[in-house]
């Protein structure tokens, strides 16, 4: 297939001559929406131009970025209830029935559908749109899939995702990860691989061995974030850092805020975008502020009513602020570990007290810990050991010229904008 200049694909980056049309495929599971929005609007930028398949919570951000939004049949993601859920078979069966399974069938006829109106060049998917991969391929046009955090698949070198181990020494260290990524890949291939199986025979595509293979297939897996960030391991051949997305919500722009007067260190205080049952948490670290000589600003996000948190004098509580222009005036960052908040943190050189909640929080953590760059702390911590971590932080130089170091090179891999598009418009 060519594209609309009739050059065909693969013959270089875009110039004024050269615009392409690229059809997005995303589903909202929070943190995921800024970055996966920032390629889209990067591209719309460009010229090209850009349709996006999405929730129709995306749909005021979408048109924001420059394209033209369309959305899912089913129009919402599932919750993922991962805070109800306390073993990794209801882990793993809630993420394939909210997020990968239960949308798939719906979720690739609709991508069927538009990529015969729209005839794209190339498809770009969320994590999750496996009904999109599986869409794309039936109709032979590339998809890419976004990867808005640290590599989640199966590697060697890479500790499986949603443990929170740093990599493996030694040949016990390889056991342990042999072990962990076989459990992990199994437990989600009981859920997940006969229906993805049967949607993949339903669109006359050969059965895949594994959940991950379906990924696997992506022309290219675009790792958003800096490759200084992740931890070193033996990748696929198609799978490309090309820097984090630092872009903030657009629900952040206008939100009016302000910190607490004074001349004390400004700690901001930044959790979940989504429920993560997370209220106490916020409610200990705000009451941890409160026994500190620090000013505290607390973003607490669209899941979270500011009016929940008691806040002591020298805390402001809003719904939500700029990060960047936050970070800008902040000496720490406290912190659920997200890997929006972790980068855009360590981009602006401010170390973090981190009480990670789930998901690859745990792995973002243990990777700005082993660097020096913060300290971890158990999400149930009562308030004064939170105090004395946020106070261990700000009283001790090393964290804060680790989180410069490691910032820089994250904060660099994000300005240069060739890293995502030489990939994109190839």
């Amino acid at each position: 297939m060519s594209d609309p200049t009739g050059r065909p694909r693969g013959a270089g980056p875009a110039t004024e001559t050269t615009r392409r049309t690229y059809l997005f495929a995303l589903k909202d599971a929070g943190g995921t929406v800024p970055p996966e929005l920032g390629v889209a609007r990067r591209l719309a930028r460009r010229g090209h131009e850009v349709v996006m398949l999405g929730d129709n919570s995306m749909a005021d951000e979408a048109t924001g970025a420059g394209a033209t939004f369309r959305s899912w049949t089913d129009g919402e993601t599932g919750e993922i209830r991962d805070w109800a859920l306390h073993t990794p078979m209801g882990l793993a069966r809630d993420m394939f029935q909210n997020m990968i399974g239960g949308p798939a069938p719906q979720q690739a006829r609709d991508t069927v559908a538009a990529i015969d109106e729209v005839r794209p060049d190339l498809v770009l998917t969320s994590f999750f749109a496996f009904g999109a991969m599986v869409a794309a391929e039936s109709r032979a046009v590339p998809f890419d899939v976004l990867l808005p955090n640290t590599y989640p698949l199966p590697a060697k070198g890479m500790p499986q995702v949603g443990t929170g181990f740093a990599p493996a020494k030694g040949a016990l260290g390889a056991l342990r990860d042999r072990l962990t990524t076989f459990g992990g890949t199994r437990l989600i291939d009981r859920y997940a691989l006969a229906p993805l199986n049967e949607l993949r025979a339903e669109h006359r595509l050969a059965p895949v061995s594994n959940t991950w293979e379906q990924v696997h297939h992506a022309r290219r897996q675009l790792i958003l974030t800096s490759s200084a960030f992740d931890f070193p391991a033996e990748l696929p051949a198609n799978a490309r850092y090309v820097g984090p997305i630092l872009d903030d919500p657009a629900w952040t722009s206008n939100a009016p805020w302000a910190p607490p007067a004074g001349d004390q260190p400004l700690v901001l205080v930044a959790m979940s975008s989504t429920f993560q049952n997370h209220v106490q948490c916020m409610q200990r670290i705000v009451d941890a502020l409160g026994s500190l000589p620090v000013r505290g600003l607390v973003t607490t996000g669209p899941a979270i009513n500011p009016e929940e948190i008691r806040a002591p004098a020298n805390v402001t509580v809003v719904a939500a602020a700029p990060h960047h222009q936050a970070m800008a005036r902040s000496s720490l960052v406290v912190t659920h570990g997200g890997h929006g908040t972790v980068v855009k943190a360590l981009a602006a050189g401010l170390p973090l007290v981190i009480l990670h909640h789930g998901r690859d929080q745990s792995g973002n953590a243990i990777r700005v810990t082993s660097r020096g760059a913060g300290i971890a702390v158990p999400r149930g911590s009562a308030a004064p050991r939170i105090a004395k971590a946020i106070a261990k932080v700000l009283a001790t130089d090393s964290y804060r010229k680790a989180a410069v170091q490691l910032g820089g090179a994250i904060a660099r891999d994000a300005a240069n904008g060739s890293l995502l598009l030489d990939e994109v418009e190839c």
